[in-house]
């Protein structure tokens, strides 16, 4: 299998700790989308040019994290189950990964962008921090019972969830919730999010140094 991702975009970074979760065998094929060479190449594979992408050993082209964690836990024998067998369960895991990627990654994209605008909606920032903090809060509702997101086993929703932690944590500061705080923790001591983050932070540093303009 082939991963074509960037280890800066949060939805790679799903799919990153899915393969590492799996313990799966995959070559890694970073793209830079702004770069137009790269650009140019990752087009011939797939046009649209979304990240993620995942090719399989027959060639199957697998867009959309999601669908590639499925992929991942249906093929791969071996590491964690991310969609458990339970249906009732199961549901609760898709309900919870869809809602944060819709309702926490899609917005805080939102806001990172407005918040990089030279001129600030400060209306728009504010309704769009308040629609965050009411997910947080069911977050940290969810958790009071639950060791991970959907009870005792790390899932598809957790891969949802925890490459959002850091960027909530840096531009909502919800320290008071302390389901969501010890959720953090635990989730940042995990070995498949430790080699996850150790992408992350080469990634940032040759962005630091000028190596590349990364989005």
């Amino acid at each position: 299998m082939e991963l074509f991702y960037h280890p800066l975009s949060r939805y790679s970074q799903k799919v990153l700790l899915g393969l590492y979760e799996k313990q799966a065998n995959f070559f890694p094929r970073v793209v830079e989308l702004r770069d137009p060479v790269q650009r140019a190449e990752f087009a011939q594979i797939y046009p649209p040019c979304k990240l993620p992408l995942l090719k399989t050993s027959d060639g199957l082209l697998l867009p959309e994290s999601s669908i590639i964690i499925e992929y991942l836990d249906r093929q791969v024998r071996g590491g964690t189950r991310l969609l458990p067998d339970m249906p009732s369960v199961n549901l609760r895991v898709r309900l919870w990964d869809r809602l944060i990627d819709n309702d926490l990654n899609n917005q805080l994209f939102v806001l990172e962008q407005l918040l990089n605008e030279s001129q600030q909606d400060e209306l728009k920032i504010r309704q769009l921090r308040n629609r965050l903090w009411l997910t947080l809060q069911e977050l940290d509702n969810q958790l009071a019972d639950n060791h991970w997101l959907v009870g005792d086993g790390f899932t598809l929703a957790d891969c949802a969830l925890v490459p959002c932690l850091d960027t909530l944590f840096d531009l909502l500061t919800p320290f008071e919730l302390d389901n969501l705080c010890r959720y953090r923790q635990q989730a940042n001591i995990r070995g498949a999010w430790e080699l996850v983050t150790d992408e992350i932070t080469l990634a940032q540093a040759e962005e630091t140094a000028g190596v590349r303009n990364i989005p």
